[in-house]
């Protein structure tokens, strides 16, 4: 049986990407049938667009994928399913974004460790830059809080009743369950909110 060419892609499901994948592996040759996506995080590796494309693959196929961090989400997992599929599956690999990282060329031992030595190389600066950029976010949000910048869903704000069941449940008149029900909140959004109403007009 002739061997076969197999493309794999993955975007998130923010991503805007996969028509440039899907372009790019067209032009590599790859049968648009033989083509398999996965379109979410990558944080769950257990990706069904990727465990049928590794059943498909049988020894002297190719697997296309533009970059080395369509394989994995760490340093780790890049090597092992490297391994996995140059060793386990007895198939090449073609980094579309990196020449180097081509199986098919150099299949002799010299071949074979240049191979490996780039590919953990480029794993551990992928994996560097990640937590890098997680870093930087870390921080600007950090240095974001400091200044007073508050993040998430902003409060709803109170309805027109709010002061007046506020009077009243503060002066014990209706209980906080009834002045939760006439605000339309649940009760523990109306003691929040209430307690922090009381907060900015008695700053302790």
């Amino acid at each position: 049986m002739k061997n076969q060419t197999y493309g794999y892609i993955r975007v998130s499901s923010r991503d805007q990407h996969e028509d440039r994948q899907r372009i790019v592996m067209q032009e590599a040759g790859v049968p648009i049938e033989n083509v398999f996506m996965d379109k979410q995080s990558g944080k769950d590796f257990d990706r069904p667009g990727y465990r049928r494309v590794l059943k498909k693959l049988k020894p002297g196929d190719t697997l296309f994928i533009k970059s080395i961090d369509r394989l994995g989400r760490n340093y780790n997992e890049i090597l092992e399913q490297w391994r996995v599929i140059t060793k386990e599956k007895c198939a090449a690999i073609v980094v579309l974004d990196m020449p180097l990282l081509d199986t098919r060329q150099g299949r002799d031992l010299t071949g074979t460790l240049i191979a490996d030595i780039v590919l953990q190389l480029l794993s551990y600066v992928a994996q560097t830059e990640r937590e890098f950029i997680q870093q930087r976010q870390a921080e600007g949000i950090a240095a974001a809080k400091a200044r007073g910048i508050k993040f998430g869903r902003p409060p709803r704000s109170l309805p027109p009743n709010f002061y007046e069941v506020y009077q009243s449940w503060r002066d014990k008149k209706i209980s906080i369950d009834e002045a939760a029900k006439e605000c339309g909140m649940p009760r523990s959004t109306f003691h929040d909110r209430a307690m922090a109403y009381e907060n900015s007009i008695h700053p302790r």
